[in-house]
């Protein structure tokens, strides 16, 4: 049985009513609640979403919305975070900093349009703030996001955490669980296939960059054949003994020195090549999942991304669902239409919005999300997996994330318990050798053992949380009635 909330909705937003209907459904998905929407002439409500002036239908909630916010999006700015009842949520400028909400008539009133503010943070507004750099990246230097550690504490998702705190407060049940078996949190990696042979007149450089002095041990190793970056059955095994499964993403499209030299940095294996078809073969078979790493430039032809992804299902016989791009290379002026092509492509999901250069989630939410198209006003039908945690952030990203490797992974691992999240990470294919890339999979392996420590983590491929999601969220829908356009 799913707990359902009524609520009704001020008709003098109509014209804001695709985006506030799509955020409504958003947060009542992540929260595990059906909705039955009701006219605004109400007998009584369990939430009214009002604009004033108009009197709401009496209510047990009233939350007070901004539509000169939904007017102009845009225009909005994050100040930082506020504490209500336990949870970092959104402060944008111009909200009363200090305000609580309030109990009038047995009614409480909540302020400064929370509503609003996981919208504006899940549609990326936020990022269009700072400059693109190399690559598409954002560069947030002195954004809040980054000095005040928000990326960290998912601010968006935390509104439908506190949201579903308030419900259960005022007597409805808690909602459907979003994880099977009672587990408080799922957890899976999609390691990204870059650089799985070396070149070796190429990788020793590349050590020697990276370590100094101390590399010139493993860059001789390199040279002679004593350590490669083959390393898939090492990977299988470690996970193996937790109890996890993850997902390896190649590249379909062979690149080349050149092209690297060039400014077209895609990988240089071939998925066709016969030892890769052995290892698809095993991978599969002992239930790992076979994902799209997208080449470069995908995100600018449609046809050409697709037929990435049929090379890569042909050559590994497997239906390829899931897809991240390498160097995380959307659409640098407007990501929604790369999102939009992995829908037309026909992807199940996507784990590509994360920052390449920050720690945390890009769109502030640890719970999975249909994406918002602005130009279509409608959500898209690729779900997106939010990525936490690439390892380079803690490497050669470490100046943009400073502080202990386990304590900064200790708080995403705390925000995801606390609000019942995804946590997906990022670890490259080609890291696995200690003398090579000294701590990088030891910080995965220790993160990944204290997760099983704990207990109730639902370890699963990305693909298999995807597909939980997606169904657990269509049977809320079924459930449901209204918040349509």
């Amino acid at each position: 049985m799913i707990p359902t909330i009524t609520l009704a909705i001020d008709p003098s937003l109509a014209a804001h009513r695709a985006e506030i209907g799509y955020i409504w459904r958003t947060l009542l998905t992540g929260m595990g609640y059906g909705w039955r929407e009701q006219p605004w002439d109400s007998e009584r409500v369990t939430i009214a979403y009002t604009a004033g002036p108009a009197q709401p239908p009496p209510a047990q909630i009233v939350i007070h919305a901004r539509p000169d916010r939904w007017a102009n999006p845009a225009q909005a700015r994050l100040l930082g975070a506020k504490q209500w009842d336990g949870y970092d949520l959104p402060l944008l400028a111009g909200d009363q900093a200090n305000a609580q909400p309030a109990t009038s008539n047995g009614t409480l009133h909540i302020p400064d349009d929370p509503i609003f503010a996981a919208f504006w943070l899940l549609s990326g507004y936020e990022e269009e703030q700072y400059p693109t750099v190399k690559h598409g990246y954002r560069d947030l230097t002195g954004a809040p996001m980054l000095e005040q550690g928000l990326l960290r504490r998912a601010l968006a998702s935390a509104v439908g955490c506190w949201l579903a705190d308030l419900l259960q407060h005022y007597g409805l049940p808690p909602g459907l669980p979003r994880w099977p078996n009672g587990a408080e949190l799922a957890a899976t990696c999609g390691h990204d296939v870059d650089y799985p042979e070396v070149v070796r007149w190429l990788e020793p450089l590349r050590i020697l960059l990276r370590q100094g002095a101390r590399g010139l041990g493993a860059a001789v190793d390199v040279i002679s054949g004593r350590r490669t970056h083959w390393h898939f059955r090492s990977w299988m095994e470690l996970e193996e003994r937790i109890g996890a499964r993850s997902a390896f993403y190649f590249v379909a499209r062979q690149g080349s020195l050149l092209e690297y030299a060039t400014g077209l940095p895609d990988p240089f294996y071939d998925v066709q090549a016969p030892h890769f078809r052995a290892l698809f073969h095993e991978l599969s078979a002992a239930g790992w999942e076979i994902g799209l790493h997208a080449s470069y430039r995908a995100y600018t032809d449609r046809t050409l991304f697709a037929a990435e992804r049929v090379r890569l299902a042909a050559a590994s016989g497997q239906p390829v669902d899931g897809n991240r791009h390498h160097y995380w290379h959307l659409d640098p002026h407007q990501p929604e239409q790369t999102l939009l092509m992995h829908e037309q492509v026909g992807f199940r999901y996507d784990a590509s919005l994360t920052h390449n250069r920050y720690l945390g989630w890009r769109r502030s939410s640890v719970w999975p999300f249909f994406p918002w198209h602005r130009g279509l006003r409608r959500e898209i039908r690729t779900l997106q997996l939010p990525t936490g945690w690439m390892d380079d952030h803690l490497f050669g990203q470490k100046p943009f994330n400073p502080g202990d490797r386990q304590t900064l992974l200790g708080e995403l691992r705390e925000t995801v318990t606390r609000q019942g999240g995804l946590l997906l990470v990022d670890v490259h294919d080609y890291v696995y050798d200690d003398r090579l890339f000294p701590g990088w999979a030891a910080t995965y392996r220790a993160l990944w053992e204290d997760l099983a420590a704990r207990g109730r983590v639902w370890f699963a491929t990305p693909a298999t949380i995807a597909e939980h999601w997606r169904q657990r969220a269509a049977q809320i829908a079924a459930a449901s009635e209204g918040l349509g356009p």
